[in-house]
Order: C-alpha cells, then structure tokens, then sequence
C-alpha cells in the first residue's frame, strides 16, 4: 500500500519487496504515481529527471539486472507531468507523458498531458507505455504492427474496478498482445478506496497471472514469444485493421 505523498516511504518499501527479484525477472512494473499516490500537489512533490526516484530507478535496474517502469511526478520546463519511466540496467531512461489525463480528478488542472505515443525495445520485446486512464481510449493503443506487449501502471479505484479488469482484456485481444495492468491497494490520502485486480493478459485475453482483490503482493508471467507469433500467423485479424490517423 501506498504511503500518502511520502517519496522516501514509499521508496524504502519498494526497496524490500523488490530485494528478492534478483535474477528471477526482466522487467519489475510498480503503480501510477508509485512515489507518492495519486496526488494533486504537483507543483510541491514533483521531483527533477536528475531527482532521487531517478537515481533509485537506476540503482535497482542495475542491481536487479531488470528494466523497471511506473510513473512519477516530474517537472521539466516548468511544467509537471505524470511521467512514465522506464529504466534499463545501463542507465538508459525512456520518458512517456501520460496522453489522457483525468479531469474527473481535476489531473488537468495540474498536469500537462503528453502527446507522444511511445514503445521502446527490451530483450527482444517492443512494449508500449500506458499510464491508467490511457486504458480507456483504445485508437491511441492501437496495435500498428509496432508492440508485442502494452504496460498500463494505475491508481484506479475500487468503484470502477469491473472496467479496469474488462478492458485490459479487451487491449490484449483486440491488439493480439500481452497486456501487464499494475494497480494499486489501499486508502489514499482523499479517502478514495483502490483493489488493485493487477493481472497479466496473453493475446488471447486469458488472465495468466493475477494479484488477488485487495491484496498487496506480487505475481510474475512469462511472455511466449514463438506462442504469440504463432497466434498472430494463423489468425491474422491486423491484415483488416482500419487506416486512420492520430492527431494531437
């Protein structure tokens, strides 16, 4: 569980539960917002690109030899993002703006939305980084030939729980994809109420891993790589994909 707009808390305890992965994974996905929940005080919590979440991102990626990714409160050009960071073992850092913030949260009032569709390659695998709310708004996902896996890191809360669940089925089948879908537990400081239901999709929309409702914990997966070509060659439902175009 997410510890209210404590950077340091929240780091310590991923530092524990992320201490046994050593070896056992290639990529560790943490929450939407991991350091602090889903908070509306930009301007106070935001942290740098060169600010110690960064550091601390690095720092495991190389320890664990494991790419790691969630999103964290950011401020570049004196603006603040909900910003995606996925971290290599080798530093590298690849930067995705959340695309559709929450108004409904009033996220707009205190974030700029991102406008570039990112995928970035990782031991073989092309992955799309999603951010919550993204889930909702299939065309910007929509598979064009160019990921094999998508990553949405949330906070979405108890009471649209059904949604959350069915759609990143949907993401999976409808791109012929593994999707990954890490929510958060817990109270936040707003006393909004999260279950996680995180879950691993295979592109056929069959849950292969899954953390129970409620729970705070962990799950691995496995993505198949000769499964999924293999399911893409024999039912190839991209060859009638529709042309469209995605404007800013």
């Amino acid at each position: 569980m997410l510890h209210w707009e404590d950077a340091d808390a929240n780091r310590a305890m991923f530092d524990d539960m992320l201490s046994t992965l050593k070896g056992v994974t290639d990529l560790i996905v943490l929450p939407e917002m991991f350091t602090t929940g889903f908070s509306m005080r930009s301007n106070e919590l935001a942290e740098e690109m060169n600010g110690p979440t960064v550091v601390w991102m690095q720092e495991q990626a190389r320890e664990l030899d494991a790419a790691l990714y969630g999103s964290v409160i950011i401020t570049e050009g004196g603006r603040c993002f909900n910003r995606g960071l996925f971290v290599k073992p080798d530093g590298e850092v690849t930067v995705y703006d959340k695309r559709h913030l929450f108004r409904f949260a009033n996220e707009t009032d205190h974030y700029s939305a991102g406008k570039e569709r990112v995928v970035v390659e990782w031991r073989g695998w092309r992955i799309l980084l999603q951010i919550c709310f993204d889930l909702r708004f299939p065309v910007f996902a929509r598979n064009r030939g160019d990921y094999d896996a998508i990553l949405y890191v949330a906070n979405w809360p108890e009471a649209r729980r059904f949604p959350w669940s069915q759609l990143l089925i949907a993401r999976g089948i409808e791109n012929q994809c593994y999707v990954a879908g890490v929510n958060r537990v817990g109270m936040d400081g707003k006393g909004i109420h999260y279950s996680g239901d995180s879950a691993v999709i295979d592109p056929r929309g069959a849950i292969i891993a899954h953390v129970e409702a409620s729970q705070e914990g962990m799950t691995t997966a496995r993505f198949d790589r000769n499964a999924l070509e293999d399911f893409r060659a024999k039912f190839p439902v991209a060859m009638e994909a529709d042309d469209f175009e995605l404007k800013a």
